[in-house]
Parts: structure tokens; C-alpha cells; sequence
């Protein structure tokens, strides 16, 4: 899907929060009208003035007010009255959803434009959300400029989006929203914007490229687009999911800011969603903790057919995040914008350049260090992982961490191991097809289990890994006795059923071996040393 390692290490990469472009302060050349400067005063000293492309926000104390600016561009229309006020209850709706303590109501904006009240009982002259206000150092934009965004932070929001995503309405069969004309037809509307930008005209020929690119990739996906659709993946979303739209508030992630103005934008696959936040974390440099939440989803979901549209999404995603820029650009704005817009169409560029898909298996005992060991691997080398534990409990409307003690008959028989075998099979195979490194997280003790998967990659003409990860018997042991005795592991693994996989570990052949990384995990794994021996991906 995204190339791991290079564009992100430019150092002109790394965006700080401050200069994100949906948060900046007043553009030059625009002013923001009477009434909005007589908001201000009224709410006292201090006060400050926030312009979004589409909003002033007056911050004041602990209280926020947003107002929609007046104006019509081709995904919005703000310029009547009811129309804004139609767009601030939506904004209460879609994002009370996930943010109930931050969204308190709307408020009519009374009197006259130059002594406006917020609140009062004449006519409405405009009206504003009225919001909580959040230290900004809650944004993960902010944690991501000064590097403190860790992986607790991504783990949880993977967790709240998949979560957020289940709970969320289906589009009907029939409806448009999700489609793929549409959605073909939004992504040409950026290319219009930022061709005709004339301060980007040293981009012409590399965003003309992106163009054919995004028109032929979209033609090539709409039968996926449409199966998707019909199997319920469409659905009333966020639409704007970067990490400058969400927080990180009493010890959890919050989603706020969630798109109000047209549906279209919102009601999308679910892979669509999270492609904007797997754009922004390799546009602040963050790759590794991209697939990192990639994965986390992964699991959660157990949507794997999302991989194979994501490298679509996320080029969109970018040229989204141009265009804004643009917008501002074209606003008159002062150089960081149009400087933004440069870095998201290179960020395209570099997302819409294939991949050399590989195949990874682990081999190991349990305790052995295939699930922890092999999450660097994923993060460093943008690899899509599948889990056997997981997929296990899956079959059995189980969560990742849950306790299958409840199943009757236990969830390790032969007929299920064949079941979960059958899936990471066809996990992979969708992967590989789509251009993705993906690794298989199982045991794969037993040579007859390994034999689809290196049939699957020989017949498909791409390289293959085996990692046989091992430790003395008796880490192991120790190992699993820790594991059980801490619970919440996807793996429930005994004593018992170490001893048995010791006994029926069968030896590599040849030609598995000439293919197998021997790896003792008594130390953390170093994969940087590892490098010459993997495909390059």
C-alpha cells in the first residue's frame, strides 16, 4: 500500500500543528466581516479568532463558537441563512456521536451585524455551534508535532474507529453515497483546483500523472467499490478523520469535527474513513505507527478486503489535503499553505507508487515471540499482519482479547484449525493481489500447513519468508506462564499445549530452509540487521 521508509524522512515532511491548514489563523488578503469582529468584542478581552477554509471560531474562557462562513464552493453551499443553520444542528448530530461532552448546542446570533448577541429572542441573523473548549495541546496533531505521540495513543483510536464504525448507520441498499462515479467524480474536482492554481504550476506534469492514475485505479476498483457496498461497508462516517480532528481527552481518543456540510463526503466505506488518518500519520513523518493503526483496525474489523482500495483512498485522502491548501492559496494566503500544498501532492505521488508484495510466515512454538516480535517487523516494513489467534476467536463472535472459556467444546479443534488455516489463506491471497507485503502469524509447526501458503506465493511469482522464531524451553515455559497468569492475550496457550507442539514440530525440507530466517528471540529481534535478508517491499 505506502512505501515504509524515504518520503518520510525528508525533513520537510513533518508538519507542526500550528501550521496545519485547518487551523490557521486569518488569511492575509481576507478579512472576516463585521460581524463576526463584533462577536469578539462582545465576548470580552481575549477572545481569540481562529479561520478554518470554512469556519471563524471565537474562542473565549472555556467555550467555543463556531460560525459558517457565507459562501458557496463545489463541495458546500453556506450562503443562506437556513442553509447554515441546517449545517450547525448536522454538526451537532454526527458529532455528539463521538464527542457528546464536547458539542453543547447551537445558538441563534441576535440583534444587528454590528451589535450581534449570541443567544437572545429576535430574528436570527446567523447562527453558531457552541462548543467545549479542549486544551490544544489535547490535539494528536499537536502530540505528533512534538513527537509525543506513542503507541498506547494509536492502539486506543484504532480501537474507538473500529468500534465508532460498528455502531454506525449502513447505507441502504441502492443508495448513492459510496459509489463509485461519485467518489471518481470528487477526485477529479481536486485535480481542477490545484491545476488551475497557477503558484503550483512546477506540479502540472506530476499532479496530470496523479490524474490518470486516480481515473484508472478508480475504474479498475469500482466492482470492489460496488461489492463492498452491497456487503455494508458503507456507512454515515466521519469524512475528515487527520489527526488535527482528533483529541486525546481524559485518558482516551475523541473524534470531533466530523464532516456536516454534504452527506456525500460522509456516508463512505469504512476503508475510505481511515485512509485520511493513514495518509496524515506518513505525512508527519509517523510511518511506522501508520501501520501500526493499520493493523490494530485489522484486527479489530477483520476487514481485510479494505487493503486492497486503501493506496486509492489515501492518494485521494492527500490531494484533499492539497486542495484545502489551494484553497488558501488562492485566498492569499502567505507561503506556508502553498508549501503544504506541494508537500501533499508529492505525498500523493509517493502513495500512488506500487509496491513489491512478499509473503512472511512465522514458525514457532508458543512463547516463541511471533506476535510481539514480528510488530516492529510490521511497523518498519509496512506489512499487513494476519493472526491466527485472532482470526480464531473470530470465528466465534469472539474480541481479540476476549476469553473463549465460555465456548463449548473449547475453540482448538482440528475441524477449526482448518477453518482458521482456510482463512489466512485467503487473507493473504487478497493481500499479495493487491500489491501488499503481508505476514501470517501462526504456529505453522506442521509442514502441510505450510505448503498452501509457499504454493500460493510461488504460483503468484512473489517472494517468501519463513521466520522461525525459538527460545530454550525453559523461556518458553516462562513465557506462557506469564502470558496466562497477565490474560487479555489473543493467545490462550498453555503449559499443556506448549508441550504438545514441541512434540509434533516438524523439521523444515530444503528448499523450506534455503527461505527460513532462524531467529532466536531470547533478545528483542534487531530487523534493521535482518534487512539483507528480507525482500525488498
Amino acid at each position: 500500500m505506502y512505501t515504509p521508509a524515504g518520503f518520510q524522512r525528508d525533513k520537510n515532511h513533518a508538519l507542526g500543528c500550528a501550521h496545519q491548514v485547518e487551523h490557521v489563523t486569518t488569511a492575509a488578503g481576507t478579512s472576516p466581516p463585521p460581524l463576526v469582529h463584533a462577536l469578539r468584542r462582545s465576548l470580552g478581552a481575549g477572545t481569540e479568532l481562529i479561520e478554518t477554509h470554512i469556519s471563524w471560531l471565537l474562542l473565549a474562557g472555556d467555550d467555543a463558537y463556531k460560525l459558517k462562513k457565507p459562501l458557496t464552493l463545489d463541495f458546500l453551499d453556506f450562503s443562506h441563512l437556513d442553509q447554515r443553520r441546517a449545517a450547525c444542528a448536522q454538526e451537532l448530530r454526527i458529532n455528539r456521536r463521538t464527542a457528546p461532552d464536547l458539542y453543547l448546542g447551537m445558538l441563534p446570533v441576535t440583534g444587528t451585524p454590528e451589535a450581534p448577541r449570541l443567544g437572545g429572542t429576535g430574528a436570527p441573523i446567523d447562527w453558531a455551534v457552541h462548543m467545549r473548549r479542549f486544551p490544544a495541546g489535547a490535539l494528536l496533531a499537536r502530540r505528533a508535532a512534538r513527537g509525543s505521540l506513542r503507541a498506547g495513543h494509536i492502539d486506543a483510536l484504532a480501537r474507538e474507529i473500529a468500534a465508532f464504525q460498528a455502531r454506525a448507520d449502513v447505507a441502504p441498499p441502492g443508495s448513492p453515497h459510496g459509489d463509485a462515479a461519485p467518489l471518481a467524480q470528487l477526485a477529479q474536482d481536486n485535480f481542477k483546483s490545484l491545476l488551475s492554481l497557477q503558484r503550483l504550476s512546477d506540479k502540472r506534469e506530476q499532479l496530470l500523472k496523479l490524474q490518470q492514475w486516480t481515473v484508472c485505479e478508480g475504474a479498475r476498483l469500482a466492482p470492489l467499490m460496488a461489492a463492498r457496498h452491497a456487503a455494508g461497508h458503507v456507512r454515515e462516517g466521519h469524512g475528515d478523520l487527520h489527526l488535527g480532528n482528533l483529541l486525546w481527552l481524559g485518558g482516551r481518543p475523541v473524534l470531533f469535527d466530523a464532516i456536516e456540510f454534504n452527506p456525500q463526503l460522509r456516508w463512505i466505506d469504512t476503508a475510505a474513513d481511515i485512509a485520511f488518518l493513514l495518509m496524515d500519520l506518513h505525512a508527519h513523518g509517523l510511518a511506522p505507527l501508520a501501520w501500526r493503526f493499520l493493523n490494530t483496525w485489522l484486527e479489530q474489523t477483520g476487514d481485510f478486503g479494505a487493503v486492497a482500495r486503501l493506496r486509492y483512498d489515501a492518494v485521494y485522502r492527500a490531494l484533499v489535503r492539497a486542495k484545502v491548501a489551494a484553497l488558501h492559496v488562492a485566498q492569499g494566503d502567505d507561503g506556508k499553505a502553498e508549501e503544504q500544498a506541494a508537500h501533499y501532492v508529492n505525498l500523493a505521488t509517493c502513495l500512488a507508487t506500487p509496491r513489491r508484495p512478499w509473503l512472511a510466515l512465522t514458525l514457532g512454538v508458543s512463547g516463541s515471540g511471533k506476535s510481539s516480535q514480528t510488530q516492529p517487523l510490521i511497523e518498519q516494513h509496512g506489512l499487513v499482519r494476519v493472526r491466527a489467534d485472532v482470526e480464531r476467536k473470530r470465528l466465534f463472535g469472539l474480541a481479540p482479547e476476549a476469553s473463549s472459556a465460555s465456548v463449548p467444546g473449547g475453540i482448538y479443534g482440528e475441524a477449526t484449525s482448518d477453518r482458521v488455516f482456510a482463512r489466512l489463506l485467503d487473507v493473504a491471497r487478497g493481500a499479495l493481489l493487491a500489491g501488499q507485503p503481508v505476514l501470517v502469524d501462526a504456529t505453522f509447526i506442521r509442514r502441510a500447513r505450510r505448503a498452501p501458503f509457499i504454493a500460493l506465493a510461488e504460483s503468484l511469482g512473489v517472494p517468501w519468508r519463513i521466520l522461525a522464531f525459538d527460545a530454550p524451553e525453559d523461556v518458553l515455559r516462562e513465557r506462557v506462564r506469564q502470558r496466562q497468569a497477565a490474560g487479555g492475550d489473543a493467545s490462550e496457550a498453555g503449559e499443556q499445549v506448549l508441550a504438545s507442539q514441541l512434540a509434533h514440530r516438524d523439521p523444515l525440507t530444503r528448499a523450506e530452509a534455503a527461505h527460513a530466517l532462524r531467529i532466536d528471540t531470547r533478545a528483542a529481534v534487531d530487523w534493521a540487521a535482518w534487512g539483507h535478508a528480507l525482500p525488498a517491499g
